[in-house]
């Protein structure tokens, strides 16, 4: 498949990437800006939690608030990474727009940026977002800085707030950069160069939490993309029951004993495993309503390192 045709199953510039915690969402981020960055192209790869999560899948220093190359992409291209610092996007934006370069280091000094970060979250979330946005437009000598911008955002529960960032500004100004700034963030939020990817176990809770916010991110007109089923494993048993003549028999063929204790303890766990891919399959079918695109990515039993990220970056890019 050629990487023209690869990438172009991703059609946005600004790829925002959710999921309960515990799914694998920084993961799946990083390798999708992997895969985005195939034949010369650049992406960034952007968190604003503060966990430091690429850093830790990439096994660099912590990040700090600027635009690192963290990987190279055979054919040229390269992910750079940006951990996003409220208060360092706070100083960034009062320098841009009242020119308070010393007086808003000052004001750092004396905690007043944390203040108002803390007190305002609608505020917060406006910083880190309108970063985002500057990153994903930004352009030079008539060219796009990036070729694409990949998210590691929040995770579902808090993702439409995140998001929706007109409403949480409605609360803090009616008018000004902050408000201008606001609107210009929801408008390329819900424009076809974004689109919010929702990472998903084959777990109730996890698949539960993927419903609750598609339906509210298209309650809010923002556009949803795919949803990605992390850590799927192949079904190891084709028959809905296993006796236990099959497995002495299977135990014997092997060369291992068939004694009671060993058959009878691995009918349960073949008991168990059918079980489970009932309930994966159930899960899997309330997915499926969604009529959203949906892949799957393999369970990595080795953990998630850079030559698993490389493989889940391959995974994606054929869809």
């Amino acid at each position: 498949m050629a990487n023209n045709e690869r990438t172009g199953r991703w059609p946005a510039r600004l790829h925002v990437v959710t999921g309960k915690g515990g799914t694998g969402k920084t993961s799946v981020a990083a390798a999708l800006a992997l895969g985005l960055a195939e034949s010369g192209r650049r992406t960034l790869l952007v968190e604003v939690e503060g966990r430091q999560g690429i850093a830790q899948l990439f096994d660099t220093e912590p990040l700090p608030y600027s635009e690192l190359r963290i990987a190279a992409v055979p054919g040229g291209g390269e992910v750079r990474a940006l951990a996003v610092d409220p208060e360092e996007a706070l100083l960034e934006y009062l320098e841009m727009f009242y020119r308070l370069g010393a007086a808003g280091r000052a004001l750092r000094k004396v905690g007043a940026i944390d203040f108002a970060t803390t007190i305002a979250p609608g505020l917060r979330d406006v910083l880190l977002t309108g970063k985002v946005k500057e990153a994903t437009t930004r352009s030079r000598e008539g060219r796009r800085t990036y070729d694409a911008v990949v998210l590691d955002a929040p995770p579902t529960g808090r993702i439409g707030r995140f998001l929706n960032v007109t409403a949480e500004t409605a609360r803090l100004a009616k008018m000004g950069p902050i408000k201008t700034q606001s609107e210009g963030v929801a408008s390329l939020l819900r424009s076809p160069i974004t689109a919010v990817h929702v990472v998903t176990l084959l777990e109730e809770m996890p698949v539960q939490e993927t419903i609750d916010a598609i339906t509210e991110l298209e309650s809010l007109d923002i556009p949803v993309g795919r949803i990605v089923i992390n850590g799927a494993r192949p079904p190891l048993l084709t028959s809905g029951k296993v006796t236990k003549t099959e497995l002495k028999r299977g135990l014997t063929a092997a060369g291992l004993p068939a004694d009671p204790a060993t058959v009878t303890g691995l009918q349960a766990e073949a008991k168990a495993h059918l079980t489970r891919r009932e309930l994966e399959e159930s899960l899997r079918s309330e997915l499926v309503e969604l009529r959203r695109p949906m892949l799957e990515l393999p369970l990595l039993p080795g953990g998630v390192d850079r030559a698993g990220l490389d493989q889940l970056a391959d995974r994606l890019m054929r869809v």
